[in-house]
């Protein structure tokens, strides 16, 4: 069968031996593959990546030399099971898969190890267990983002956004742009998108943004006066020394209103959410520069590289950080249902097609953020470069 490699940071399409499955695996035409910005990281940082993976005790990481397949935001129908398999979906039934798969007393992520190749190829080896089907028809393009979304749902819960809280996404490329989805699903009344790039902002609004930034003429953080953000030191001082003057006038003792008002959830200062989607050196620690005290920051973009931040910055601030990464399988589904049901709409997020013979030259298209967010990898398709 036909699959693309990454060996030595070059992609090139192979010919791979067919897929024989063991008792609960199961071989998948693959539908639709998307093309994650981690997969682009990996090409060009993937002994980093792996160096890291040991470190969380996972060896399975494979080094740059070795052929990896991509591919583990992916969507395909059920051809055949591996023997004594439950085989509890039907073949010729489309389902959307959770990219893990155990193999033996080892369990590898699809597309992200040496022993589990990708989706980036005419067919991928699954785990049963972790596949779902693909409800009320939904299209493949959509269903090929249920691991996106449900990444962007896990941040978002992770966040404890309210619909009265104020979200701002720092960074619109496609993980960003499934928050903004996700918030907006939720019918979160204030987001506001911060991207350099006029395309990118522009998916952002039509993802459900209704405040859009370009960071280059504006801070993102400019409107914290109209949401009653406390923004500097003085300001904060004002505030403390304002409520203990309220609580005196009232007929009880003042701390046991102020207690009383803390217990009730009356005495919290108000606070954004940010979510950091980026993922590159500089980004949070500019983040905690600007953002209003007590601001609540899940950091969802994963930076490759070593940062640095000035703590002090955030300590005085009391900025709460929030490190995020995957879902787990309840919300891999829960995204996937919200979409089939129409509750989440990520249409927008694809911007483009390309078959397994144009995967390299997408590679270089998603380098521009004017042109493409998301590009989907069709296997039956010839097409060399993307196409919406």
């Amino acid at each position: 069968m036909k699959a693309v490699v990454c060996s030595n940071a070059e992609l090139k399409v192979v010919d791979r031996p067919e897929i024989i499955p063991s008792q609960g695996q199961c071989v998948l035409k693959v539908s639709r593959c998307g093309i994650c910005g981690s997969d682009l990281h990996i090409r060009d940082h993937c002994d980093h990546l792996g160096k890291l993976y040991n470190r969380l005790g996972y060896t399975g990481f494979p080094r740059a030399e070795e052929e990896l397949v991509f591919g583990h935001e992916f969507c395909g129908e059920v051809l055949d099971y591996g023997p004594g398999s439950k085989k509890s979906i039907k073949p010729g039934t489309r389902v959307s898969v959770v990219p893990v798969i155990r193999r033996g007393a080892e369990i590898d992520g699809i597309g992200l190890s040496r022993g589990a190749p990708g989706a980036f190829a005419e067919r991928v080896l699954v785990d049963e267990l972790m596949m779902m089907p693909i409800p009320n028809g939904l299209p493949d393009d959509q269903a090929a983002l249920t691991e996106p979304i449900a990444v962007a749902w896990h941040a978002v819960r992770r966040g404890e956004v309210t619909t009265r809280d104020v979200a701002v996404v720092i960074g619109c490329g496609p993980v960003g742009l499934a928050v903004i989805c996700v918030l907006k699903a939720l019918d979160v009344q204030t987001i506001i998108a911060s991207d350099y790039s006029a395309g990118r902002r522009e998916l952002a609004r039509r993802c459900g943004a209704n405040v859009i930034i370009d960071p280059a003429k504006e801070s993102p953080y400019r409107g914290w006066k109209d949401h009653e953000f406390i923004g500097t030191i003085p300001e904060l001082l004002d505030v403390s020394v304002g409520t203990r003057q309220k609580f005196e006038e009232l007929p009880l003792a003042w701390h046991d209103a102020w207690r009383a008002a803390e217990k009730a959830g009356l005495a919290a200062p108000k606070r954004p959410v940010i979510f950091e989607c980026v993922g590159t050196p500089g980004v949070l620690d500019s983040i905690l520069d600007g953002a209003p005290f007590f601001s609540r920051v899940v950091v969802v973009g994963v930076c490759m590289q070593t940062d640095k931040i000035e703590p002090a910055m955030a300590g005085h601030k009391e900025i709460e950080l929030r490190f995020v990464f995957a879902y787990s399988p309840l919300e891999f589904r829960d995204a996937l249902h919200m979409i089939a049901e129409g509750k989440i709409d990520c249409s927008p997020i694809v911007t483009g097609r390309v078959g397994l013979v144009g995967v390299d030259n997408a590679f270089a298209a998603l380098r521009d953020p004017e042109k493409h967010a998301k590009i989907l990898i069709d296997p039956s398709s010839m097409d060399t470069t993307p196409v919406s």
